[in-house]
């Protein structure tokens, strides 16, 4: 391709966005919004590919030898025939969809320590992109979408890896955002990661680990915290095409050690060592409020014992994964923060065993009331629980940001001032008038272990003060003016003889 002038972000984005077209009207966002994300994965590694032989050919001298070993080397491998531009070429090839699972094939199978399995879950020539002539239509046109010079990744063109990994997020974050419900189960909003991955606060050296990663943003986020990058991710997931995004937006995010594994983390917890539950530094999720059907009937068996405090009821497995993860943070020093809806604070039974339990450990450190309305697919308030293990504070901080919130369209949005100001009263644990407080663990027995915020932080905003002269007054003057109205609304009947 000849060269061009780098292009921004927003550019990339809108040209990607654009693509989507294509699929509108055709299928659902839920369902093609794994092809754009995989051939944006794909036109990424070609157009790198690309650019790395060009210039190992002015290297060697063209010398095909020395080149391919060079290759061979390289952070990921493209098989010949399997790259983007040898795709466009079959463009008008009847059976254009399995050409590109066969090259998308290739290349898992040519980088499986990186990429297994990524590509399994969705296939290019499948009856969901309609008939065999529908099918190759749509195809044939998101190769020409894609093959626009506007949208060449080549770093030396976009200015590195970054652009490209955000580019992934906004189409994430969209495909979300139009999904509803379901699209909580794969993306937490940036604002929402960015708060809790500045409450963890994430050190150089730690084990970051999120149970419930989906596309792994919040992940992303937590790692972001730590300055020099020294960390290591690990995550586990459920959905089969979410485990897949994660997995693309890892490597697009340079985060090619990430380790993340695919399945159910309450019944089978995949990220084990020695036997065991592995432990981890900092352990961030924001796992599906209140899930049915979690699998509290395995769970008193649980060979890991992360259920000794109680098992949580069958119908909500809120209590099931916050225990969880505060069993996979290490015993001395280990952070975890978990999203939940407000149920937690207050639901007796099990729940509030399990909450009492955890309170009386002195692990939980910090209760943090969100606006409502932040999260796709619901309107409900969340909250934040911080737990910090061998901790030497004994009082639990609360704090209010539920008033503090930019509005939108279709949502709310913490702006960075809000989230500025919940960090420094975390950080300095401050007491604010009616926005934080400092609970004693006497205080927080004498009301059950109920954490519902306003039980600890009074907001209540007493009335202005009426004026009941100055009220009278106004109806006194109301009154006369509705009497005159009906004096001259009474001689224009009289005028027109009614």
């Amino acid at each position: 391709m000849p060269d061009h002038p780098h292009i921004d972000q927003a550019e990339i984005n809108r040209l990607v966005w654009r693509a989507c077209d294509t699929f509108r009207g055709s299928i659902e966002s839920s369902e093609y919004k794994d092809y754009i994300l995989i051939f944006l994965f794909l036109k990424y590694l070609s157009d790198v590919h690309a650019d790395r032989v060009a210039e190992l050919k002015l290297k060697y001298k063209g010398d095909s030898e020395r080149i391919n070993r060079q290759l061979a080397r390289e952070r990921f491998v493209v098989p010949p025939g399997c790259d983007f531009a040898a795709l466009y070429a079959l463009r008008n090839d009847t059976n254009i969809g399995g050409e590109i699972d066969m090259a998308l094939a290739a290349i898992e199978n040519a980088n499986k320590q990186k990429l297994d399995g990524v590509f399994r879950n969705i296939s290019f020539n499948s009856d969901k992109l309609g008939e065999t002539r529908e099918r190759n239509a749509l195809l044939k046109h998101l190769l020409e979408d894609f093959n626009s010079t506007l949208l060449d990744l080549r770093p030396s063109r976009i200015g590195g890896q970054d652009v490209i990994g955000n580019c992934y997020e906004y189409l994430i974050a969209n495909f979300a955002a139009g999904a509803g419900k379901k699209g909580g189960e794969f993306y937490t909003p940036r604002e929402v990661a960015s708060l809790l991955a500045r409450l963890v606060g994430a050190k150089s050296g730690d084990r970051i680990c999120d149970p419930t990663c989906g596309s792994g943003s919040l992940l992303l986020r937590a790692a972001a915290e730590v300055p020099d990058g020294n960390c290591a991710l690990y995550g586990q997931e459920k959905n089969g095409a979410t485990w897949a995004l994660c997995k693309m937006n890892m490597f697009l995010h340079g985060q090619d050690g990430a380790r993340i594994e695919r399945g159910d983390t309450l019944r089978n917890p995949k990220l084990l060592e020695n036997d065991g539950l592995m432990r981890f530094d900092v352990v961030v999720a924001n796992p599906p409020f209140s899930l049915d059907k979690w699998g509290a009937e395995e769970a008193a068996a649980d060979r890991h014992q992360r259920f000794h405090r109680g098992v949580p009821p069958k119908s909500k497995g809120d209590w099931a994964f916050i225990s969880h993860m505060v069993e996979t943070a290490h015993a001395n020093g280990g952070r975890v923060g978990v999203v939940i809806p407000h149920g937690v604070l207050f639901r007796g039974g099990a729940e509030g065993r399990i909450r009492r339990a955890l309170i009386e450990e002195n692990v939980l450190d910090a209760v943090i009331g969100l606006p409502e309305n932040l999260f796709f697919g619901t309107g409900i308030p969340a909250a934040l629980l911080i737990f910090k293990r061998g901790r030497k504070d004994t009082d639990v901080l609360f704090i209010d940001a539920s008033r503090e919130f930019e509005s939108e369209t279709k949502s709310n949005r913490l702006r960075p001032a809000d989230i500025d100001r919940i960090v420094s009263t975390y950080e300095k644990r401050k007491c604010v008038a009616k926005y934080s407080a400092r609970v004693t663990p006497e205080q927080l027995a004498d009301h059950d272990h109920n954490l519902n915020i306003p039980r600890y932080v009074d907001t209540f905003e007493p009335e202005p003060e009426i004026d009941v002269g100055a009220v009278q007054a106004e109806i006194d003057d109301l009154e006369h003016q509705l009497a005159n109205v009906r004096k001259r609304m009474s001689g224009y009947l009289k005028e027109l003889g009614l």
